[in-house]
């Protein structure tokens, strides 16, 4: 028997591979099926089931792509209702792969389709769960997002998610090992650790939502509490994971669409796209194709994706480091956004050398704003870091404005005036300064290095520092 976990620090999500005697099961995939496809090849191995524990919110499964390229068949939990060829078990019904054997542990409560696959070794030994969403290591999934779907609120999903866990998970052997689809930096939780698997003994210990006398109303109020809006674009996730999608392979060759400069221009002057530039903030900040907005490839970049660019179907022209456009349609795809249409051949360099208009955004280095502030005390300084960041520490005497609600922050952004804006280390900065310059803000200027080098001048009044809360 083999298990492999294959994490994406991007998303902060863990898919599986586990074979045994020639048979494979992938559970949770991303969009990109190629690399379990390979994996069985070389393993000599056919990959029997595509086992998903919930219609994923916060990517597009690779479910669909999987399975026909594979022949594999998809499994869900009872109740889950997909609109393509799958196969709906029945809560404890048992899948033999190879030598093992996967149980179906119906753990409704994060949705209400969630299940958790129990892994039982060649020994008949409980040996590993496969928890979803259900049981992160440090947290458990947040109860909110299925409200629609299930016609239910927060608290009653909550009340579920509690007898799951009683009921089903926590009786199983403390030598179990969990292994979840998410761990820290997923917005699917409030609290998870940063490890992304563990005993479930160590879990029944440490993990605030497994306190064996905790009652119901304590666990409702305890999960249900810190909870933030979810990203925009999480129901259309859903939506594609449960009513379908293009082909990867599709995505991909519409996007990778080579575009000349002037090409490149008419097509985002004809079709309206969004220009996203995907360098790094630095480099982007020197120069950049006019209203294009910066998102850079490496960071948390498709979770930004799906804040910021609130239309998951909206055209999308791409500037990105040369040889690096798969890599970006890609990744833009694991979160549903299907519809780039070009990218610029040459990248920046192409657009400048083609004698194009080009635009930029200044910034400061943390000692300059120091002084800036020094020589003029009423500058305006704005933090664009999450509220529970900014509640943890900051600088005295400035505004919040987040980020991931920049429609109502940028209300406290004044056009009259300069402006500086900094986050905990230039990424998000950039990202609120290219989609408001795109807005018609040219007073932004970004303090190079953040809150961080900030900080580390010590030039700047700090608030004392709180511990973080469990605020998404």
């Amino acid at each position: 028997m083999k298990i492999e976990q294959i994490y994406t620090g991007c998303l902060a999500q863990g898919a599986y591979y586990v074979e045994s005697a020639g048979e494979a099961v992938v559970i949770d995939p991303l969009r990109e099926v190629e690399p379990y496809l390979e994996k069985a090849q070389k393993d000599g191995a056919k990959i029997k089931y595509v086992f998903e524990t919930h219609f994923h919110a916060d990517f597009v499964s690779g479910h669909i792509d999987l399975a026909k390229k594979s022949g594999a068949t998809i499994v869900y939990g009872p109740t889950a209702v997909p609109s393509f060829e799958a196969y709906v078990a029945k809560d404890d019904e048992d899948f033999k792969v190879g030598n093992v054997t996967f149980r179906v542990l119906h753990t409704p409560g994060h949705t209400m389709e969630s299940s958790s696959f129990l892994l039982i070794d060649e020994n008949g030994k409980e040996y590993a769960l496969f928890s979803g969403d259900t049981l992160f290591i440090g947290d458990v999934g947040r109860p909110d997002l299925a409200q629609k779907a299930a016609n239910m609120t927060q608290e009653q999903l909550a009340e579920t998610l509690y007898d799951s866990l009683r009921n089903k998970i926590m009786p199983l052997s403390d030598e179990v090992i969990v292994y979840p689809a998410h761990g820290a930096g997923s917005a699917c939780g409030k609290n998870m650790a940063k490890e992304t698997y563990d005993s479930l003994g160590h879990q029944k210990a440490t993990n605030y939502a497994l306190r064996p006398n905790m009652s119901r109303a304590e666990f409702v109020k305890e999960v249900t509490t810190g909870l933030m809006p979810p990203p925009a674009y999480f129901p259309s996730n859903v939506a594609m994971n449960k009513f379908g999608y293009d082909s990867i392979d599709t995505v991909i060759e519409r996007g990778t669409h080579a575009l000349s400069p002037r090409a490149f221009e008419t097509a985002a002057t004809e079709t309206g796209a969004l220009i996203l530039d995907t360098r790094n903030a630095q480099v982007f900040s020197e120069g950049f194709v006019p209203n294009s907005i910066n998102i850079g490839l490496d960071g948390n970049f498709a979770p930004w994706v799906g804040a910021m660019i609130p239309d998951i179907k909206q055209q999308i022209l791409l500037v990105t480091e040369p040889g690096r456009e798969e890599e970006v349609v890609t990744r833009l795809a694991r979160v549903g956004y299907d519809f780039c249409i070009g990218y610029l051949d040459g990248g920046f360099d192409a657009w400048k050398k083609a004698g194009m208009e080009t635009d930029s955004i200044q910034r400061v280095t943390a000692q300059e704003m120091a002084d800036i502030l020094a020589a003029k005390p009423d500058t305006t300084l704005i933090d664009v870091r999450k509220n529970s960041e900014y509640m943890s520490e900051h600088v005295l005497d400035v505004e919040n404005a987040p980020l991931d609600y920049i429609n109502d922050s940028m209300l406290r952004v004044p056009k009259d005036r300069t402006v500086y804006i900094y986050c905990a280390g230039g990424y998000r900065s950039m990202v609120f300064a290219s989609i408001l310059r795109a807005r018609g803000y040219d007073n932004l200027v970004d303090v190079v290095g953040g809150f961080k080098a900030m900080k580390e001048t010590n030039k700047f009044k700090v608030s004392d520092y709180v511990c973080p809360s469990t605020m998404l």
